[in-house]
This record gives C-alpha cells, structure tokens and sequence, in this order.
C-alpha cells in the first residue's frame, strides 16, 4: 500500500488500484494540494469554543449511548473514541491512556480538526465527505505521518431532518487493526440514532396534546408539525409524514408546498397551519417560477422554489442532489430508464428511480412534472456549481455527474 501511495503521489498509474473511496479521496488530496507528509494543519479551537459547539449539538444528546457501546471495547482494544461535529472538529474523545498520549503527538487532541482537506484521508475527513462508513489502514492515509495508525468512523444523522451531525470514530495503531472495527462503529451510531429518533417522537407526543385541543375548535383544514414540519395533528384533511418548512419561518401568511398560500401561528414546541387558497385580499396565491438547486457547499446541497408569494428551501439527500442535478441538466425531461443510466449507469433500474422519485414529488409537486420527468416549463431552474468542477457532489458515482466534473464550471452550471 505505501508503494501504491508513492506512485499516485509521483503521477503514474500504479499496478494495482487502490479501494475506490481510498483512490478517490487520495485524488481529492492530490488536486487540493494537502502537504502528504504532515497535512495541513489549522489552529485547534479554544475551550471556549469546544464547549460552545457540545452544547449545541444533538451529539451530547447520546454520548451515554456512543461511550457505552465503544469505550469499553476501544480500551481493551488499544483504541480511542473520538466524536467529531460536521466541520471535523473534534468535540470528544476517551479511550486507553497510552493509546490518548500517542494521539496527543498526532494532534488528535480535542479542538483539532481532522477534516479531509486538513489531514488527508483519514476515517473522520473521508467519512464526512463519502457520507458513508470508511476505514483507513496504515498508508490508505494520505499523510505519511498517520500511517503507524488505524481508523475507522461512521457519520451521524439526525432523523429529524436528515443533517448530518458529525463522525464517530475509534482509532489506534495500525496492529490493533481488526476487521469487524467499521462494523462495530456503524451498530453503535445507529443505536444513537435511534435514541434520537425515540427523544423524537416523545416530543412529538407532547406537541400532539397541546394541538388537540386547538384543532378541536377549527372547522376548516388545519395541522400541526413540529419545528422540522413533522406532524403531530390534523383537522379535516388527510394525514402525511412532513412537510418542508421556511428555514425562517415566523407567524403570518406564507406559501407551503403542496398547500398553497396558509396561515401560520406559533405552538409550544411547533406550528399550527391553517390552509387556504388566497391571500388576505382575496386575490388567488401564485404558483412557484423559480427553482434554485444549490450544490456550491459540501455536504449541504439544497433546493429553493420561489414565486411572487414568498420561497422556501430545503437540504436534500446524497441520492435526491444527484436526480435533481440530471433533471436540471435535461430541460426535455428524462425517462426512468435515462435517469437509470444517469444514476446507476444502468438503465433497467427503473424502480429504484421511480421510487425515488415519488419521494421527491411529495415536496416539488408544485415544480416537477412526469412522464417524462421534467421540471415543469413555468419554472426557471439555475444549477449554483462549486467553484472547483471536481468538489461537484464527491460522493457521488453517477455517470452524469462525472462527465459534468470533467467539464468547465460553465458547463455544470446555468439556468434551464
């Protein structure tokens, strides 16, 4: 492996490819020009700040969870948890002593930054950018000086609106290195996810008694969601899971998809939506004109529709960036099967798309059309690319998102 490194690193084509998650993020590496000896190092944040960031992220929510599940085995087995927030900063760590004195030498202290283009490939940086599980081993890491060491970290999502919370991570040198780490990481934050989405539903259950008594004296369609749009309650028309909200939302008249113009009024812990079809002087709502498919940021693509009755935005999912960023870049419109090939680079993965796709409309109903699919013709759709084409959804292994990284930044953005 460290042979295979030293050729990438000189620019030949070596014998015999690396991992794909490795090669791919080595390549990130290299175009950035992250120093592979010792990385690029940034100043660790102050106490101060590290404490400010625990207290306001859900992580500190199941660290009981996250140090049950690992501590005890990263002890025994010459390991360190680590618990890093979305920038790759780390916010905790416990583990075996000697393990934690070694890993002060490394600068894995706690305020550090372990983010991909801070220390190259690494089971904390690679994980937030793949968006999936990863361990590095002994020279899969792109600094020369992490290579005695072995990782393994699995990102953290939040169930209420999907937004990544951070990595957790266990570490330690490269000879304790045992295969079932990654899985083991992975079990243990998905039972921290799963003591989220139980805090969850406790408050959505708390939400829902505060609503019943309100819905109970509104005749018209009404329901309450919480502040993600998850519902708690509704009056007069057909439940549904959630409903994407304003990112500032705030009491008054707004426009909500799928619903049309509507009245919102703050709830303990929620809103109450009284829908209607017109605006307070009685003139129908507008429909949206306007979609804007944001995948400038790493890791925080969204989508904004706007019109003349106001925008709302919402982040999107790894898979739904790239099906939206194929219909942006198809004005025709593209069959189940094009988008198949798209996607998958197979186009008899009809009902995958499909599926996905249906998941879609239940938010852009307003701007999608089918058969094929397409955004409507009403609506102007501008695509805002990253700067570099090759930072263009990282994660993704999509056809048509690898010929538009090989193209010009004008050639991935515009307006359709």
């Amino acid at each position: 492996m460290a042979g295979i490194r030293e050729t990438a690193l000189a620019g030949r084509p070596p014998l015999t490819e690396p991992r794909m998650v490795i090669g791919e993020s080595w390549r990130r590496m290299i175009a950035k020009q992250i120093d592979p000896e010792t990385g690029n190092f940034k100043d660790v944040l102050s106490p101060e700040e590290v404490e400010r960031r625990r207290q306001a992220s859900p992580l500190a929510e199941v660290m009981p969870v996250l140090t049950e599940g690992l501590v005890s085995v990263a002890d025994v087995a010459s390991h360190i948890m680590i618990v890093a927030d979305p920038d790759g900063r780390v916010l905790w760590r416990e583990g075996n002593v000697g393990v934690l004195k070694s890993a002060d030498r490394l600068g894995f202290a706690v305020g550090a930054s372990w983010a991909e283009d801070v220390m190259g490939t690494n089971g904390i940086g690679t994980a937030l950018v793949a968006g999936r599980p990863v361990q590095v081993w002994h020279a899969e890491h792109f600094v020369r000086s992490l290579h005695p060491w072995t990782c393994a970290g699995a990102p953290i999502r939040d169930p209420r609106d999907g937004r990544l919370l951070g990595v957790v991570d266990l570490s330690g040198p490269a000879a304790t290195m045992h295969p079932a780490t990654l899985a083991l990481v992975t079990s243990v934050t998905r039972l921290a996810e799963a003591e989220l989405h139980t805090r969850h539903l406790l408050e959505i259950e708390r939400l829902r008694s505060v609503a019943a008594p309100v819905l109970c004296r509104i005749t018209g369609r009404a329901f309450v969601v919480d502040a993600n749009g998850w519902m708690a309650a509704v009056t007069g028309m057909p439940p549904f899971d959630r409903l994407p909200l304003p990112r500032s939302l705030r009491a008054g008249r707004h426009w909500l998809p799928s619903f049309g113009m509507c009245a919102v009024e703050p709830l303990p812990g929620g809103w109450l939506v009284k829908v209607g079809d017109e605006h307070a002087d009685g003139t129908r709502a507008d429909t949206p004109n306007r979609v804007v498919l944001d995948l400038s940021r790493p890791r925080r693509w969204s989508v904004t529709v706007s019109g003349a009755a106001g925008s709302w935005s919402q982040e999107l999912s790894p898979r739904h960036a790239e099906l939206l960023f194929a219909l942006a870049r198809s004005p025709g419109g593209r069959t189940a099967a094009e988008l198949a090939r798209d996607i998958f680079g197979d186009p008899t993965r009809t009902v995958t798309v499909r599926a996905e796709m249906s998941r879609i409309r239940r938010t852009l109903a307003g701007v999608l059309a089918h058969r094929p699919y397409r955004f409507s013709e009403e609506v102007e759709v501008e695509i805002l690319p990253p700067s570099d084409p090759a930072d263009l959804l990282p994660h993704s292994a999509a056809p048509v998102v690898g010929a538009a990284r090989r193209s010009s930044p004008s050639g991935i953005g515009g307006v359709g």
